[in-house]
């Protein structure tokens, strides 16, 4: 049987017609990545942040840029100051990872300097994302990318070898709608006509990417490579190989 027969046979009788993606930390990573990169600097400043402390701390890295109203309070807090924002987000993730709040203030400003001056990420994409895509878009479905960027961004997936992939892409800027929020999957799916109960979300945010397509009656996805979220309610993959195996 091809390729796209045994897809299209697996999936048809779950109802799947489309599959859509969020974008940065799913399909697209930075690498190193920079939460790590920034615990890993505290580190060596001497502060004993352990493997449980890390886990808190990236789960609350997801919860704080899933459109939290913590983050929108400090957008609007520190409007036009770009340096205040990223000190005080140094603050907020050293607390998360169980460093007492006033030695988090005295040592924010020396890790946001630090990953100004340091951290240059090169922007990669999995290696299987590009073979799984083609069996997809092979076997008929129809493919999407919805990420919570203000602007859109078919130049990043050109760049990424992947933009003929898909059908369409959705920034949240574009409809002033952000994940969690239903409002921007419900916007994805009119763009393709597709029905949320015949349609999978995956991404590796389960703030934003979970709990935001669940509320818009999605299949959510949860990839989840570094396992943050170990007792996930929802099917779990941890390399996007594993997302044909997943209705055999």
């Amino acid at each position: 049987m091809s390729a796209r027969g045994h897809l299209a046979d697996m999936f048809s009788p779950n109802g799947i017609k489309a599959i859509l993606f969020d974008l940065d930390g799913t399909l697209r990573h930075n690498r190193p990545e920079g939460t790590q990169v920034f615990i890993d600097h505290a580190i060596s400043l001497g502060l004993p942040i352990s493997a449980e402390d890390r886990q808190r701390g990236l789960r609350w890295d997801h919860y704080y840029w899933a459109n939290s109203p913590d983050v929108q309070a400090d957008f609007k807090r520190f409007e036009g100051d770009k340096t205040a924002f990223w000190e005080n987000y140094g603050r907020r993730l050293l607390v998360a990872l169980g460093t007492e709040p006033r030695r988090a203030l005295e040592l924010s400003p020396v890790l946001s300097h630090y990953m100004e001056a340091q951290y240059k990420p090169e922007s990669v994409l999995p290696p299987e994302v590009p073979g799984v895509l083609s069996l997809f878009k092979e076997a008929g479905f129809k493919l999407g990318v919805v990420s919570n960027r203000e602007l859109p961004f078919s130049e990043e997936l050109d760049r990424l070898g992947i933009l003929d992939q898909f059908d369409f892409s959705l920034a949240a800027g574009e409809v002033r709608s952000y994940k969690p929020d239903p409002g921007i999957f419900h916007a994805a799916l009119g763009r393709i006509g597709t029905e949320p109960g015949a349609a999978m979300y995956v991404g590796d945010n389960y703030f934003a990417d979970v709990i935001g397509s669940q509320r818009a009656g999605m299949r959510p996805v949860l990839y989840d490579p570094r396992r943050i979220y170990p007792d996930a309610p929802c099917e779990v993959i941890e390399s996007f190989d594993q997302l044909t195996k997943l209705f055999k």
